[in-house]
């Protein structure tokens, strides 16, 4: 699928980060799952999260890219915004999705870009925005609210 492009972290997300030991790229991945997609995180930070897809291998039966799969590179690009938003004490966890289909693509690659619309303590929210690369059209637009969990269940309490 060509060559591949590491994932640039902002300044800020390195620093967050720096000392713990966490591999970056593996955490702000597309996952198993995106992997087998093709996704790939190009730009990764909490006000914008950017990452490509081929349709092929991504199709449904009449040749078009799958509706789901755009959903899937959508919850992945905000799933990460948001893991990036809550940093290295919370997890994202994906309550909503959806996903409004513009117009079909059949051939090439499409990208999505995550901005936040809303980022709380407690929640997160960001608008994707996937477009065909050959044209530059939207392709669809999906809205992911992610609840922000502690990272490890807090210590018990003594009465």
């Amino acid at each position: 699928m060509g060559e591949q492009t590491p994932t640039q972290f902002s300044p800020q997300t390195l620093a967050q980060y720096a000392g713990l030991g966490i591999d970056l790229p593996a955490l702000f991945s597309a996952g198993p799952l995106g992997s087998r997609m093709g996704i790939r995180i190009t730009e990764a930070a909490a006000d914008k999260v950017v990452g490509t897809m081929p349709v092929e291998g991504n199709t449904q039966p009449y040749g078009l890219l799958h509706g789901g799969a755009s959903a899937v590179l959508a919850e992945t690009l905000g799933s990460v915004g948001a893991m990036l938003h809550g940093g290295p004490n919370k997890i994202a966890v994906g309550v909503d999705l959806n996903a409004t289909h513009h117009r079909s693509v059949r051939t090439g690659t499409v990208t999505g870009t995550a901005t936040p619309v809303h980022r709380g303590r407690s929640s997160a929210s960001y608008e994707i925005v996937i477009t065909d690369d050959a044209t530059g059209k939207r392709v669809c637009t999906a809205r992911l609210t992610c609840m922000l969990r502690p990272a490890s269940p807090p210590a018990p309490t003594t009465a």
